[in-house]
């Protein structure tokens, strides 16, 4: 045993040099990603720097049958990141390049690990940007992206990242290397690139990712209305739909959220209002002007209390500004926070938001709604302390709650944080036997021997075998060859 150990470690040395962390110190570093009360010490991490480096890493481990957890930027809130204590995470921080931007064909191809907002930095001056957009896109990665299928502001109108991508460049778990898609809008054989997405990095590590730009619209404005009921806003949210306008952006924040924001960023938010909407109409100038009044005259027979346009991009961001704040904003009035993430149809809205409030009240603690609501995408941020027990187990109860409602509506789980760790006992609710058995189908199609990423996302079929099996740890029981390191 300590042989094959030691055996191993000379080889993945061999492969990385100075780019591997085996100290403890340094280890705790990639301890966690956003989800931090979930934690784990990696046994190691290594940080190649080349697409090769990752095929003989990854080739090594399936010889070896030592896990692999992919990390990018540690920005994720459901623990996909989270290390294996007896594998080796690979970072593919250094992966932070831009390989190449076709004006003409509206493609770029980038390395995983290039910052979500880098992409449009960087063909700002062709007049081009990438639509996807999450909160964290200054810090977040597009392997990230691709890994959880990352939405943002602007997914109502543009999508989210499957809906983005064009291509795919994957190492597989034996190190070979194949591709996904391509420049043309279709390819042939199975849609495996959209089965790529989303998949957190279970079926394979992403090196390089084709993207498609987007011409920037030439008439924008964003439109921020007030509301005196949280459920107010909300059903306005469907009367904007159904009149027609598909908005670029329409995100809602409840006055605990916009309270924090607006003292965090300033961005001119009102105080007084229990609920706000955020919505930006883009396309043609003469359009926008259209559905601008159009938007004007639904919000007056909403009863919003008040209304202002920004047309000036100055303005336009400050409002954005405070919509993507919230987030770090909440985090300066708790110790911590636990960021939720479900779907549920937009019909459904008003009555969810009111029994996350009962919730609330029911586990005394605080909860702040900043959300997608234009596709129905909830972040509810439940208000904790850390250091209390208690509160951080009636903080998991409340958020279990929280996602158990969403399916009960006909919602998901998750709209784009992933499944990770933190999800996986709700898992055994919204799938059944045989739809588990799909899932873990796929996997072995991809990874027969279970090392790519193990105990996330996918339940054993073992532990969810009864409604409401909960606690489930996948991967330590179909692959627990894996833990002999």
């Amino acid at each position: 045993m300590a042989s094959d150990k030691n055996s191993f470690v000379s080889a993945l040395r061999e492969i990385c040099g100075d780019d591997m962390i085996t100290d403890v110190a340094r280890l705790k570093v990639y301890e966690t990603d956003g989800l931090t009360a979930k934690k784990r010490v990696p046994w190691i991490v290594v940080l190649p720097s080349t697409v090769s480096e990752v095929q003989r890493i990854v080739a090594l481990c399936a010889r070896h049958k030592v896990p692999v957890v992919a990390r990018g930027a540690g920005t994720g809130l459901s623990g996909g990141a989270m290390p294996h204590g007896h594998g080796v995470l690979l970072s593919l921080a250094k992966f932070n390049k831009i390989l190449e931007v076709d004006e003409n064909a509206r493609l770029a191809r980038i390395e995983p690990g290039v910052t979500n907002l880098a992409i449009t930095k960087a063909v700002e001056h062709l007049g081009l940007y990438y639509a996807p957009d999450p909160s964290s896109q200054i810090a977040c990665t597009i392997g990230g992206n691709v890994a959880e299928n990352s939405g943002g502001v602007h997914c109502l109108k543009y999508g989210l990242t499957v809906h983005n991508v064009m291509g795919l460049k994957v190492v597989s778990p034996k190190g070979e290397i194949y591709e996904l898609g391509g420049d043309a809008l279709d390819a042939a054989g199975f849609d495996l690139l959209a089965v790529m997405h989303g998949s957190e990095g279970m079926l394979g590590i992403v090196v390089e990712v084709t993207v498609k730009l987007l011409e920037k619209p030439s008439g924008v404005c964003v439109v921020l209305a007030a509301f005196d009921s949280v459920n107010a806003a909300a059903g306005c949210v469907g009367q904007i739909i159904a009149d027609g306008i598909l908005p670029a952006g329409l995100e809602m924040m409840d006055q605990l959220a916009a309270e924090a924001a607006e003292a965090f960023v300033h961005a001119g938010y009102p105080t007084d209002a229990a609920s706000l909407l955020l919505c930006e109409l883009d396309g043609n100038a003469k359009e926008v002007q259209v559905q601008h009044e159009q938007l004007l005259s639904i919000l007056d027979r909403c009863d919003a209390k008040s209304v202002s346009t920004a047309w000036d991009e100055a303005e336009r961001f400050r409002l954005w500004q405070g919509r993507k704040a919230a987030f770090p904003a909440v985090g300066r009035i708790a110790p911590d926070y636990y960021c939720m993430d479900g779907t549920i149809p937009r019909k459904e809205l008003p009555e969810v938001l009111t029994a996350i409030t009962k919730l609330s009240e029911q586990f005394d603690l605080p909860c702040a709604n900043v959300f997608h609501a234009g596709d129905g995408n909830l972040h509810p941020l439940i208000l904790y302390d850390a250091n209390d027990n208690d509160q951080l187990q009636r903080a998991e109860e409340f958020g279990a709650q929280i996602l158990a409602l969403c399916i009960e509506k006909g919602g998901t789980i998750t709209g784009e944080h992933g499944v990770g760790v933190e999800k996986i006992d709700q898992m055994c609710i919204q799938f059944d036997e045989q739809e588990l058995e799909i899932f873990h189908g796929i996997k072995s199609s991809f990874d027969q021997q279970g090392i790519l990423n193990p105990g996330k996302a996918v339940p054993t079929l073992s532990r969810c075998a009864e409604f409401g099996a909960m606690h489930v740890h996948v991967g330590e029981e179909k692959h627990s060859d894996l833990e002999r390191f």
